[in-house]
């Protein structure tokens, strides 16, 4: 595909004993969020240091508690921490963490709930405009891109939801609540998608292939931590990467969803 005009060169791969070596891209700035030494390494983005900023920089306790719940379960899973882990990287005794949540299946829906409300948002307003469906789903690419970026848990966090829910009680209300939130989500991602082919601005696909090849290419691309920085050669969350990924899930939506010109 044509290189992005303000991308800068990728890095250049050399060999080193048989080995391949990537030379770090240093010129360009990361967002705000990943400017912590700790965003990257491993397999996730949530290092030590990343948990207490964001404990730090929030002034309200409920607020606080969630930022370092997400960032701790995007880590090591539902079953991986006990609340009292929780109650000590928010630097609150756990009877003060009881008092905003009643237990760890609360306190984990309310984050997953959170990060698919900041999802659906901007989705939302893109949804809602007049835009034909091929601009509805370039920026809704845009807005789920933005979101994935600027929140580095949220990936790992929904790639880990998807494996967890035998931990969960299926009917507690909570769950039931952060699965009509995800539902609703996807089922307006769907209506696009078949009003694009009602229309003939898409091609006849099979609608429920394509949301799901459009999910993994996002929240998989934003967790693969060390081994997508690897295969990209640059930091996952570079602004040149971020701007590379919105570029390069359109144009593969474009070749991929395009009806065929008349003619």
């Amino acid at each position: 595909m044509a290189r992005c005009a303000r991308d800068p060169p990728d890095p250049i791969h050399r060999t080193e004993g048989g080995r391949p070596v990537l030379t770090p891209d240093r010129s360009v700035d990361r967002f705000p969020v990943s400017t912590d030494r700790s965003v990257g390494q491993g397999w996730g983005f949530i290092g030590r240091g990343f948990i207490g900023r964001m404990a730090s920089d929030v002034p309200g306790s409920r607020e606080k508690i969630l930022d370092v719940a997400e960032a701790l379960f995007a880590r090591r899973g539902y079953s991986g921490i006990g609340m009292r882990e929780v109650a000590l990287a928010a630097g609150l005794g756990k009877s003060s963490l009881f008092h905003h949540f009643r237990g760890k299946t609360q306190l984990y829906c309310e984050v997953l709930s959170r990060v698919l409300e900041r999802i659906r948002e901007p989705l939302d307003g893109v949804l809602e405009s007049s835009d034909d469906p091929a601009r509805k789903l370039d920026r809704c690419v845009d807005a789920l891109v933005d979101s994935l970026a600027e929140h580095p848990p949220t990936a790992r966090l929904l790639l880990r939801s998807l494996f967890e829910e035998d931990d969960l009680e299926p009917e507690a209300p909570e769950v039931l609540a952060v699965e009509q939130t995800l539902g609703e989500i996807l089922e307006r991602l769907q209506q696009l998608l078949s009003q694009g082919v009602a229309a003939g601005v898409f091609r006849p696909v099979s609608v429920p292939h394509t949301l799901q090849t459009l999910i993994g290419a996002t929240v998989y691309h934003f967790a693969s931590g060390d081994l997508g920085a690897r295969l990209l050669g640059r930091p996952l969350l570079s602004a040149a990467a971020v701007r590379r990924r919105k570029l390069e899930l359109k144009n593969l939506l474009h070749h991929g969803l395009a009806a065929a010109a008349d003619g």
